[in-house]
C-alpha cells in the first residue's frame, strides 16, 4: 500500500500520461472503461464504467495509497463513485487528488480565478466539478488535494490533434476571440502531480500557466510554428466583450521548474519531425 497509486481514468489522455509519468517510481494501477482490447489482459488494469461497474471491489483489490480521480461518467455515476472513494478514504491512511477544472468558476468571467476564489458555475462540467469538490472538502485537509486544470494542450491532446487535422484538410478550427484562458501541457501536468505526491503536498492547486492569452491567439500562434498553412479559423463569440476561463496559481505555487508560461505551451505543443511533414502540404 505505502507504494501504490490508483489512476482512476488511466486511459484517457491526462491519466494514461499520468500513468507513463509515475510508473518507473510507484507501483501504479489503472482503470479504463472502453478498449477493452487494449486493456483487458492488463493485470494493474480495472475495467470500470461509472454508470455500471463497482469501484468499491477495485479499491479493496489494490489498496492504494493515492487515488487519481480522472475519470468521466453520468453526473450521478460519478457523485456516486466519489463516495465510495470517500469512505475508502475515511477507513484508510490514503489520500485523493481530484483532477478538477476551470469550469467551476465559468459563471464568472471578469477576471482570471485564483486557488481561494468561491466557485461559481453555469455550465455542467463545471457544476459537477463543483458539487464533487463540495464533496471531497468533507474529508479531513490531509485526505485530498484538488487540482484545477486550464486548458490542457500537449502534442497528444485532441485539441492540437484537430488543428493539425484543419491544417491538413484546410478545414474550419472553432476559436473564441473574446476568450481569454490559461494551458498547460499534458506532460508538465505529469511532472507537476508527480511533484504533488512525492512531496505529499495538500490544498488546492492551479496547475496553469503563469501567464494568460487570448484564444485565437494562443492556436493562432500553434498554427504558425506547425505549419505555412493555416487552417480555416471560425470565430465564435459568446460574448461582446472579452470574458475570463482563466485558472492562475497564486496561493500554492509550485518551484520554478515545474511552472509554465504560455510560450512554453505553444513549444511543447508541436514536434519538430510534424512540423516538417506538414510544412510540405
Amino acid at each position: 500500500m505505502p507504494n501504490r497509486i490508483l489512476i482512476v481514468g488511466a486511459s484517457g489522455l491526462i491519466g494514461n500520461t499520468l500513468y507513463r509519468e509515475l510508473l518507473p517510481y510507484f507501483n501504479v494501477f489503472g482503470t479504463y472503461a472502453t478498449q477493452e482490447s487494449l486493456y483487458a489482459h492488463n493485470r494493474v488494469f480495472f475495467k470500470f464504467k461509472a454508470e455500471e461497474d463497482n469501484l468499491e471491489a477495485i479499491l479493496k483489490e489494490v489498496r492504494p495509497k493515492f487515488i487519481i480521480s480522472t475519470f468521466k461518467g453520468e453526473a450521478k455515476a460519478q457523485l456516486k463513485a466519489h463516495e465510495s472513494i470517500c469512505n475508502y478514504l475515511l477507513e484508510n491512511k490514503s489520500k485523493i487528488l481530484y483532477i478538477s477544472c476551470a469550469s467551476v468558476f465559468d459563471a464568472k468571467g471578469d477576471f482570471p480565478s485564483y486557488e481561494e476564489d468561491p466557485v461559481l458555475a453555469q455550465s455542467d462540467q463545471g457544476k459537477l466539478a463543483s458539487a464533487i469538490e463540495k464533496l471531497l472538502k468533507n474529508l479531513p485537509e490531509n485526505k485530498r488535494v484538488i487540482i484545477r486544470l486550464p486548458l490542457v494542450l500537449g502534442i497528444n491532446a485532441p485539441l492540437i490533434i484537430q488543428l493539425k487535422q484543419a491544417i491538413k484538410h484546410h478545414a474550419t478550427f472553432e476559436v473564441f476571440p473574446n476568450l481569454i484562458v490559461s494551458a498547460t501541457t499534458q506532460n508538465k501536468l505529469a511532472q507537476q502531480i508527480h511533484y504533488i505526491i512525492n512531496k505529499n503536498l495538500k490544498g488546492i492547486f492551479h496547475l496553469a500557466s503563469e501567464d494568460v492569452i487570448h484564444h485565437d491567439e494562443l492556436f493562432d500562434e500553434i498554427a504558425k510554428k506547425i505549419s505555412r498553412k493555416k487552417p480555416i479559423f471560425k470565430n465564435v463569440f459568446s460574448s461582446n466583450d472579452d470574458r475570463f476561463l482563466a485558472i492562475l496559481p497564486k496561493e500554492n505555487l509550485l518551484p520554478k521548474n515545474y511552472q509554465i508560461t504560455i510560450e512554453q505551451v505553444i513549444e511543447e505543443s508541436t514536434l519538430k519531425d510534424e512540423i516538417e511533414t506538414l510544412k510540405t502540404f
